[in-house]
């Protein structure tokens, strides 16, 4: 029986398969169901957390494990859960919100079971945003902490804080700290897992688990944390609108998100690809 995958492509979410804070667009809807019928595995391979990519996965019919927290996760959206997670240590975890907190830092945690935010976090419009018109069940959880959260006798684990527009000294303190991952992933925007994750070796992990080899992955973005991916994947690619140290490792640049880059780099670069690997 032939294998059920020639191929795996991963894709980063925002300003590459779509708009933030908006729906895939049809074209690039499009472009999906032609990568499922050349047997193109398809994910998204996102900073979000696992709870914000759901409606996606359904609606774009995504059978495989989604590689969510930059790496941090990868989610099982069928089951709703997480297929595996890289966590910060318990103690490492109530070290950093200790710092967040006392510095009134404007900081968004990642957890299994929910999204957590800080007094001073800028961010809960954004999953707001994404609940409406979200059936109750499948909202993305929204719970507010404050500084008692991490004296508490047990606290979730987390896979991924997010810092938006952090001071210089919490960047430099935190890309010093051999423990940690530090990336930016938008204008203003990073990312801090554990030391060594990132969306590169989360994509290398699926295609072995897919069974696919890592001659045929594929994979596109647009911000500094996809870097890593469009690096160990066998074939990366840059959205026309990536930073310039994106375009510069890529293999192959398409245009921007908003004229459809992503059906593009689809149409005329991956599939004339897949179509020579072997059955």
């Amino acid at each position: 029986m032939d294998k059920k995958y020639k191929a795996l492509l991963a894709t980063d979410l925002d300003s590459t398969l779509l708009a933030p804070g908006k729906d895939v667009p049809e074209g690039n809807k499009e472009a999906i169901k032609t990568l499922h019928e050349a047997r193109v595995a398809f994910t998204i391979a996102t900073g979000r957390s696992s709870f914000l990519v759901g409606k996606f996965a359904e609606s774009l019919g995504i059978e495989v494990p989604i590689i969510t927290s930059n790496g941090g996760s990868l989610f099982d959206a069928a089951a709703r859960k997480q297929f595996a997670s890289r966590d910060f240590e318990d103690s490492k975890i109530r070290e950093l919100l200790r710092y967040l907190l006392d510095h009134s830092s404007d900081a968004t945690l990642y957890s299994d079971e929910g999204i957590f935010f800080a007094p001073s976090s800028s961010r809960k419009f954004f999953v707001e945003g994404y609940n409406t018109g979200v059936e109750p069940t499948k909202q993305a959880p929204i719970i507010d902490i404050d500084r008692s959260f991490p004296e508490q006798e047990k606290i979730p684990a987390f896979n991924k804080i997010l810092l938006i527009r952090p001071d210089k000294d919490l960047v430099d303190m935190l890309s010093a700290d051999p423990e940690l991952e530090l990336v930016s992933s938008g204008v203003d925007l990073f990312d801090v897992m554990c030391k060594g994750v990132t969306k590169g070796k989360a994509l290398l992990s699926l295609s072995d688990y897919l069974g696919v080899p890592r001659s045929a992955t594929f994979a596109i973005g647009d911000s500094d944390n996809d870097i890593p991916m469009i690096e160990d994947a066998a074939y990366g690619i840059a959205m026309g609108n990536a930073t310039e140290n994106t375009k510069k490792v890529a293999q192959h640049i398409t245009t921007n998100f908003d004229s459809l880059g992503f059906a593009k780099a689809v149409y005329e670069y991956i599939i004339p690809l897949v179509e020579q690997f072997p059955d």
